[in-house]
């Protein structure tokens, strides 16, 4: 294991936890009280604890105490909490369902309630909302004391709620794909599983109501996620610095369990390590040996292992075309005018209506080296929206310069094809290869103008030989970029489908709202550097041709 690792090693080096006012104690007592229909009174906790309570009292391991403890227990001197934000990121099978529902029952019926409390379980959809309510639920139902002092609203498709009587502090469901919370204060929320949240809204919705009310508490309890430029990315992200003391926040608490990067993801050890449960029975250890068994030979397989048995955070393809780390270890400062000495290639890939368009030039260099430069357009209006439609930050690169925002609903094709000139009047342009599909009139016009424009058709056997190209050009560590965010979103988006008889390799948008456009873009620009001299491939066959009329 590295040095500089995100583990949480205060869960079981058995050091002090701080708990001036004996909260964090009067916090396990609670949970410990309560009643789980799947408890079974186990050996988690010592023998003289369990002698003692009832056979389906809540099942709080070591590790799982320990977490409440560091919450609950250490605080200011006026008695406040110092943590006021918790990242837990725990494995799948690691029961963090099971804690953020008990967490909830804490603030709504326990210790932690205040009068006329709002507590909010939020989760990306009803049904996932509805996974943590029903637990809170049923641990209520498991005791007529708590039955008699709550109502419980759980009716099929209506609104979930769970109400303390007497002091009026209620539990609400709430999910990502709901209308926002603006307007609510809460005390708690429990934000589950947010790499699966749509858009941002909920989010910023229930954190400025968060700050509304004195020693509130958010709890992110997630496993690993895709990509990186998503909201569970970013919460993650500071998580991590967090953890590995780059950034000073007591406030803040990350409890990540995740391999790091040289981790063997075959080795037992590390599923120990990263899968807290493990020595307890959750999850089974028979059930990650038959699952990493089927990984070997299957990478897809693989990959979903990695992400959600060992939490660790890929980009946002299933079936990537190459590995992203062996991508980002080729970044380079390069400065484009370093590169006007070198032959370009350029590859076009226009937009349908409300779509985005790329342009990435790819210069050879004498060593075989291929350095690529994206540039992207996208509509002006409603950048907003359609940042939280593919929940990436349009707004946020278009004032990075990082993306061309046309006014308008579409992207004016001029702007593209402006562009395309001004590239080419500043560098030594071999091949403009475009798709003729959606830009006929583009191509048309540059050709009058003497510029080199050539078909590029995005049929399966070219594009496959393209794509191939880019493939060995990334794995054979040649690629040269400067790591552009965009460029690298679109490739973390492509899903890589083979052919087993050809071995020619398809692009494929993981869902509706990803976008790979840059990396079409970059397969058809790296091919024809890739082909270098001739201009011309031995592939290339029909489907890339000099345009002519």
């Amino acid at each position: 294991m590295s040095t500089a690792s995100k583990y949480p090693a205060w869960v079981d080096d058995g050091s002090t936890i701080s708990d001036p006012l004996g909260y964090g104690e009067r916090a396990v007592t609670f949970l410990r009280r309560l009643r789980h229909p799947a408890a079974v009174n186990t050996n988690c906790a010592p023998k003289a604890v369990n002698a003692n309570r009832h056979p389906r009292a809540l099942q709080l391991a070591p590790f799982q105490e320990r977490i409440v403890r560091r919450i609950y227990g250490p605080r200011h001197e006026d008695g406040r909490r110092i943590v006021k934000t918790v990242f837990l990121m725990l494995p799948r099978g690691n029961r963090k369902t099971s804690l953020a529902a008990a967490l909830s029952l804490l603030h709504v019926i326990g210790p932690e309630k205040v009068p006329a409390g709002q507590v909010i379980f939020a989760a990306s959809d009803r049904e996932q909302a509805g996974i943590g309510f029903r637990e809170a639920a049923d641990i209520i139902r498991q005791d007529k004391r708590l039955v008699a002092a709550t109502r419980i609203h759980d009716a099929f498709n209506s609104a979930k709620q769970i109400t303390h009587l007497d002091s009026s502090a209620r539990l609400r469901a709430v999910s990502s794909d709901g209308r926002a919370q603006h307007g609510t204060t809460p005390a708690f929320v429990l934000a589950d599983e947010i790499h699966a949240w749509k858009g941002r809204d909920l989010w910023e919705a229930l954190k400025s109501g968060l700050a509304k009310t004195d020693d509130s508490l958010l709890v992110v309890a997630t496993t690993a996620g895709r990509g990186h430029e998503t909201l569970a990315a970013e919460q993650y992200n500071y998580a991590r610095r967090v953890a590995l003391g780059e950034i000073d926040n007591p406030d803040f608490l990350p409890i990540i369990f995740a391999a790091e990067p040289d981790d063997d993801w075959q080795a037992e050890d590390v599923w120990h390590r990263v899968n807290p449960g493990l020595k307890h029975g959750f999850p089974s250890l028979s059930g990650l040996r038959s699952l990493a068994k089927e990984a070997e030979d299957h990478p897809a397989e693989r990959y979903s292992f990695q992400q959600y048995n060992l939490n660790i955070w890929h980009g946002n393809s299933r079936d990537p075309l190459f590995s992203i780390t062996t991508y980002d270890a080729r970044c380079f400062d390069d400065d484009e005018t370093d590169l006007e000495t070198l032959q370009c290639w350029v590859g076009v890939d226009m937009a349908k209506n409300g779509d985005t368009a790329a342009v990435v030039a790819a210069w050879r260099h004498p060593d075989g080296q291929v350095t690529v430069k994206p540039w992207f357009f996208v509509p002006g209006d409603e950048l907003r929206e359609r940042a939280e439609q593919d929940g990436v930050p349009y707004e946020r690169w278009r004032d990075d310069g990082l993306i061309n925002a046309t006014p308008g609903p579409i992207i004016n094709p001029e702007a593209v094809e402006d562009h395309i000139r001004e590239l080419a009047a500043r560098h030594d342009v071999q091949e403009i290869a475009f798709d003729p599909h959606l830009a006929r009139q583009t191509m048309q016009r540059l050709y009058d103008d003497g510029l080199p424009v050539i078909e590029h058709r995005q049929a399966p056997l070219s594009m496959g030989v393209a794509i191939g190209d880019l493939e060995r050009t990334v794995n054979g560590q040649l690629i040269r970029h400067d790591g552009h965010p965009v460029l690298r979103h679109h490739f973390d988006s492509v899903v890589a489908s083979r052919n087993e008889t050809t071995g020619l390799v398809r692009m494929h948008k993981g869902k509706k709202t990803d976008r790979i456009d840059g990396a079409v873009a970059a397969a058809m620009a790296v091919h024809r550097a890739v082909a270098g001299e001739s201009n011309k491939s031995q592939y290339t066959g029909d489907d890339a041709e000099i345009f002519t009329f």
